[in-house]
């Protein structure tokens, strides 16, 4: 036989082209190719090591220190780290010396601090990106998908709320409430935080509903609610992923900038805001530690979140690669 001739697919054989089950033609390929991208992203990696660390200080705290978040001793505040040039005066109490990072202005040992402040930190930034994953998404998805007067009435409403500046709305808000808990600082930033994921959602769903795949499930009889959830959200997953992702981080910065300006949580809660905001008035007065290790902490949790990100969006644009 020549080695033209065409070969003959078995009966019943779907050709590797066809959606299966509401995915599109190549989304398998691009999971399998954005896993074996990101395991060899050194970036990626490390930003993974650094979450997984501060989760798990926020889920185990009592695996990283032995003190609790309120075993304070007010009489030896504000102790330079054990390493810090300070120490090797003469006259120094050597019995100080436990405290790597020092304390805070209150006795309490700083790293211990940071080790229970990253909690409220990742439970409102978690909680927030779910709440908001979840009505940025619904609404995205019917704005998208059917259009006409559905689409204008959530489109301009997201214009109104994209029109409050985040940051200030956040702090009037707050004040409105004359509540300063945790779940009080969550509402807030839901209210304010879903506006960029309907956007994406929304034109991720405009850009599918016309599909061929879409059109078969259509002409097959399926309803709306069936093609939303088997045909469209499946390929909106990539985009939803990777802005989740950067939302964690961003709201993180979030809850400790309500928190510094004091509009967010209060003590006894601990959380890297009031460590921050504590030690500012003293970190320039000749303790420096107030100030510099929760802004760290701060600032490397917050930008592992966004290049974890980064690098997931990269990984999964078939177009960027």
């Amino acid at each position: 036989m020549s080695s033209s001739s065409p070969v003959t697919e078995a009966p019943g054989a779907i050709p590797p082209e066809t959606p299966v089950r509401g995915r599109g033609p190549t989304s398998g390929s691009i999971w399998k190719d954005a896993r074996h991208q990101l395991s060899r992203n050194p970036v990626f990696v490390v930003c993974s090591l650094v979450v997984l660390v501060v989760v798990s200080w926020a889920l185990f705290p009592q695996l990283w220190t032995s003190l609790g978040k309120l075993e304070c001793d007010i009489n030896i505040n504000r102790t330079p780290p054990s390493w810090f040039p300070g120490k090797t005066q003469p006259g120094y109490d050597a019995d100080l010396d436990g405290y790597v990072l020092g304390t805070t202005t209150l006795g309490c040992d700083m790293y211990s601090q940071i080790i229970w402040g990253a909690r409220p930190s990742i439970v409102v930034a978690v909680i927030v990106t779910a709440m908001t994953a979840l009505v940025g998404t619904t609404l995205g998805l019917v704005a998208g998908y059917y259009g006409g007067w559905v689409d204008t009435v959530i489109s301009r409403i997201t214009d109104i709320f994209l029109g409050l500046p985040f940051l200030l709305g956040a702090v009037i808000f707050l004040a409105l409430l004359k509540s300063q808990s945790i779940w009080a600082v969550i509402l807030v930033l839901v209210v304010l935080g879903w506006t960029q994921m309907t956007r994406i959602v929304r034109g991720t769903a405009l850009s599918l509903r016309d599909q061929d795949f879409v059109e078969a499930a259509r002409a097959m009889g399926a309803t709306n609610g069936r093609i939303i959830l088997r045909h469209i959200l499946p390929n909106a997953l990539a985009p939803i992923i990777v802005l989740c992702t950067i939302y964690v981080g961003s709201f993180i910065a979030a809850e400790a900038t309500l928190t510094f300006l004091g509009v967010g949580l209060k003590p006894p809660e601990v959380s890297w805001g009031i460590t921050i905001a504590q030690g500012q008035d003293f970190a320039v007065a000749g303790f420096p530690h107030l100030l510099v290790f929760p802004c760290i902490v701060l600032v490397v949790t917050v930008l592992s979140f966004i290049l974890m990100g980064d690098a997931l969006r990269d990984a999964l644009d078939p177009k960027g690669r």
